[in-house]
């Protein structure tokens, strides 16, 4: 990178690395000083199938070259059959498409207040969510969240959230009441520190959902799409959803999001309800098929899963000769948590050091979410860089974290 540069345009919402990349491939990236990086990250669990891949790259000349966009007014053959795929592999029977995990969470809350209208209980429009949860950056879906560094400075709170905590059936018990839509849960919190959740207490929202004539969305923005080592995350826990939002790696890396529904839940949405201009565009349908076509390949998802439990088992060493630094792994499958002693932020910068990109996230966790791709020489490859880092986090003065 050039040494002096002209004040950026962009406004100032991240603090970003002094670092670009100009190119990637599989789990690597190479900055644009040519240096190579391994990708534990995956640009925030969005690069499923690595980068680069030959048959999304493929798919993108292919689709790219005939037709992009014509609008939600019109028949996408390409999106009819996205959808159709999605519902054929889950418990869903329809499908909406958007852009982005907040688009499609915020359909998702729509939808559940509008099966309660249609169905004679317009009092019904308040959501449960959970402490340490991430819906989105939307104004409704940070107050789905309902984290105040995320509220601050917004204005009121959007009204129709009740936060609790996880793990607590009597809780989520006591404070369902006459006004109570739905429960929206991510199976596994990603931002909130790569905590899992218990499936038995998933079981147990399932049946309250039941008895009480609820509506149980999962959040599945960062958990879904192999991620786990299932195609969703839902599928470990023995329960099914009513509404799932998926995004992040349901493109690979281009931008698109669905909202999951069965016929029963969805059925308050119809024509003119809610829309999208960009949302099931040709482009993004095309792109979205070929993602499938790589994460439902045979042996996949197995492959995932035993990769996740190779990784974690390395991570587990790695605990052992760093205990002043890793307290804890968490996680399942590609979907892996650090709890640190030290600030997330100074680990990520260590990694970073080292040629390698990690995620920090909530209750001083960085994730380690390489693409579905990799390799087991990647993953020893990775260890050992986390490894130099930890190492490098010894040698200084120590920072503790309470």
């Amino acid at each position: 990178m050039d040494s002096v540069q002209a004040p950026s345009a962009i406004v100032p919402t991240y603090a970003r690395a002094n670092v670009a990349f100009d190119r990637g491939e599989g789990c690597w990236l190479v900055s644009t000083a040519g240096e190579r990086y391994l990708d534990f990250g995956a640009g925030i669990a969005v690069t499923s199938v690595g980068h680069a891949h030959p048959h999304m790259v493929e798919t993108l000349i292919r689709q790219g070259s005939k037709l992009w966009h014509v609008s939600n007014l019109y028949q996408t053959p390409e999106g009819e059959r996205f959808a159709r795929r999605l519902a054929d592999a889950t418990f869903a029977d329809l499908v909406f498409f958007t852009n982005s995990g907040a688009e499609a969470n915020e359909a998702a809350i729509k939808m559940a207040r509008r099966r309660q209208w249609i169905d004679g209980h317009p009092e019904r429009y308040r959501v449960l969510t959970f402490e340490g949860a991430f819906h989105g950056r939307t104004l409704a879906t940070i107050a789905a969240g309902g984290q105040k560094k995320y509220l601050e400075g917004f204005g009121p709170k959007v009204e129709g959230f009740d936060q609790i905590p996880a793990g607590d059936l009597e809780a989520v018990e006591a404070a369902v009441g006459p006004e109570t839509a739905a429960i929206m849960i991510e199976p596994i919190q990603g931002e909130g520190g790569v905590r899992v959740i218990a499936p038995a207490f998933l079981r147990g929202l399932r049946a309250l959902c039941d008895r009480r004539g609820l509506l149980l969305i999962f959040d599945e923005v960062q958990t879904g799409v192999g991620r786990t080592g299932r195609f969703f995350a839902y599928e470990h826990s023995g329960v099914q959803p009513d509404i799932l939002t998926s995004a992040k790696g349901l493109g690979g890396g281009f931008p698109m999001s669905a909202c999951l529904a069965t016929a029963d839940a969805a059925r308050g949405l119809t024509a003119g309800v809610h829309g999208t201009t960009f949302g099931g565009n040709a482009l993004a349908m095309a792109i979205g098929n070929a993602t499938l076509d790589i994460v439902l390949a045979p042996g996949f998802l197995d492959r995932v899963a035993g990769l996740g439990l190779l990784l974690r088992q390395r991570l587990a060493e790695l605990k052992d000769r760093h205990p002043g630094i890793v307290d804890e792994v968490r996680g399942e499958g590609l979907m892996v948590g650090l709890k640190l002693h030290v600030p997330p932020g100074d680990f990520a910068a260590a990694a970073l050091a080292q040629k390698l990109l990690v995620i920090p996230a909530g209750d001083n966790v960085v994730r380690i979410i390489p693409p579905l791709v990799v390799n087991e020489e990647e993953i020893a490859e990775g260890v050992r860089r986390l490894g130099a880092a930890c190492a490098a986090l010894e040698r200084r003065p120590a920072v503790a974290v309470e």
